[in-house]
C-alpha cells in the first residue's frame, strides 16, 4: 500500500527538475516544441505554475510512498479550483519511478487523490494525457477517466 506525504523543500527540488525535463520531452515527442528551445519552455511553463513553489496557493504536492518500507516510489502534482460546479482538482504531474513501474504504485496513488480529493471536497478531477503515453491512458481509464476532448494531428 501506498501513502501520500507533503513534499519537503529538498523533495520538491528533485521533483522540479525531474517533471522540467520530463514535461519539455514529452512536448518535444508530440511536436508542440522545438527540442533546442524545450528545457526554456518547460521552466518558463513551472514557473507559471508554481510561481511561489511549494507555497503557491492551491497547488498540492506530495511523495507517492510506499507504507511498509517509507521509499518514495513517485510523486504527484494537482491544483485545487472552483470550478463551474464547486471545487475541482486537476494533476499536473503523476510518476512512478521507473523501479516501481508495473507494481500497483500508480492505480494505488490514483486511489489515494480520490480520498484526498473528496476529503477536500472536491467534486472533479481533470487530467491531461499526451497521446504517445499510452500506459498512462489505459490506467486513467481503468481508474474511470473518460474522455473530453480530443487533438489530433499528422504529419505531412
Amino acid at each position: 500500500m501506498i501513502k501520500l506525504v507533503q513534499m519537503d523543500e529538498a523533495t520538491f527540488q528533485f521533483f522540479l527538475r525531474q517533471s522540467t525535463n520530463d514535461f519539455a520531452e514529452e512536448k518535444v515527442k508530440s511536436g508542440d516544441w522545438e527540442p533546442d528551445n524545450a528545457l526554456k519552455q518547460s521552466k518558463e511553463a513551472m514557473t507559471g505554475f508554481l510561481p511561489s513553489g511549494l507555497q503557491t496557493d492551491g497547488a498540492y504536492l506530495y511523495s507517492v510512498v510506499e507504507e511498509e518500507s517509507e521509499t518514495a516510489v513517485g510523486y504527484i502534482w494537482f491544483n485545487v479550483t472552483e470550478g463551474r460546479r464547486g471545487r475541482e482538482a486537476f494533476i499536473y504531474d503523476i510518476y512512478i519511478f521507473e523501479p516501481y513501474q508495473g507494481r500497483g504504485y500508480g492505480k494505488q496513488a490514483m486511489q489515494a487523490l480520490d480520498e484526498k480529493a473528496r476529503s477536500m471536497n472536491v467534486s472533479k478531477i481533470g487530467l491531461h494525457v499526451f497521446g504517445q503515453n499510452q500506459r498512462a491512458f489505459q490506467l486513467y481509464t481503468k481508474m474511470g477517466y473518460g474522455v473530453t476532448d480530443i487533438t489530433m494531428s499528422k504529419e505531412l
